[in-house]
């Protein structure tokens, strides 16, 4: 609550976030909107434990992060918040499996339960045919389910997506957007990072930043509903 953070740019402080106050339950679907220089990308990198408030109090599942140092910060990052980006960040000599594999290996995961967890993350995303796959044998949208199934597999508290239809065409991007409106059905807390209007409209809370304060915080808008069945189980 109150979340502030500031950056010292020459002699001149910036305040990416000036006071912000946001409460997300479980379960539910947000996208962070603003224009560039807005805070939304400070806002994601506090909500996703890769940074901490210059002041204020961040809690996430009701412990306290905002004072962690650097080695408490990744393991919160590991169990609790699966990132999906824009450029897919997968290893390019990994074949699909181990891309999936990597959060549970960082975490400590003996290797039979960790691939069994990653296969069943990838077959989540429908991919189980391309397992052995390289990222250079996939198109941008498989590449992009991959990256998801990574989030996925440690079974997060919040799935954070950072503009994840960036690299993707219209058509791809939506088939992507109708895979997380499934994940969201099925109970994943998912919160969104875009400046698309059209992706914001998949989620069911808007909370738009302007000069790094919250500028609207609505929720109830018509949304774009899941067109057609995503190979998704529990």
């Amino acid at each position: 609550m109150n979340i502030t953070k500031l950056y010292q740019v020459g002699e001149e402080q910036v305040h990416a976030l000036d006071g912000v106050s946001l409460t997300i339950d479980k379960n539910e679907y947000v996208a962070i909107m603003g224009p560039s220089g807005s805070g939304k990308s400070t806002m994601m990198n506090i909500i996703g434990c890769l940074d901490t408030p210059t002041s204020g109090l961040y809690e996430l599942n009701s412990t306290n992060v905002s004072d962690m140092n650097d080695n408490q910060l990744a393991k919160i990052r590991n169990k609790e918040i699966g990132f999906v980006f824009q450029t897919f960040n997968l290893l390019a000599r990994s074949d699909v499996l181990h891309n999936v594999e990597l959060p549970l290996i960082y975490g400590g995961v003996h290797s039979a339960e960790r691939k069994k967890l990653a296969r069943s993350a990838i077959d989540r995303v429908g991919l189980t045919d391309r397992i052995h796959h390289k990222p250079n044998e996939l198109s941008g949208g498989q590449r992009q389910r991959v990256a998801v199934a990574r989030a996925l597999v440690t079974q997060p508290s919040i799935l954070l997506a950072d503009e994840p239809t960036g690299n993707l065409d219209t058509k791809t991007g939506e088939e992507i957007m109708i895979l997380f409106d499934t994940l969201h059905k099925d109970g994943n807390t998912i919160i969104l990072v875009t400046h698309e209007e059209d992706i914001a409209r998949h989620a069911h809370r808007r909370v738009r930043l302007r000069d790094g304060k919250v500028e609207q915080d609505e929720s109830g808008y018509d949304r774009i509903v899941l067109k057609k069945p995503v190979a998704v189980t529990a």
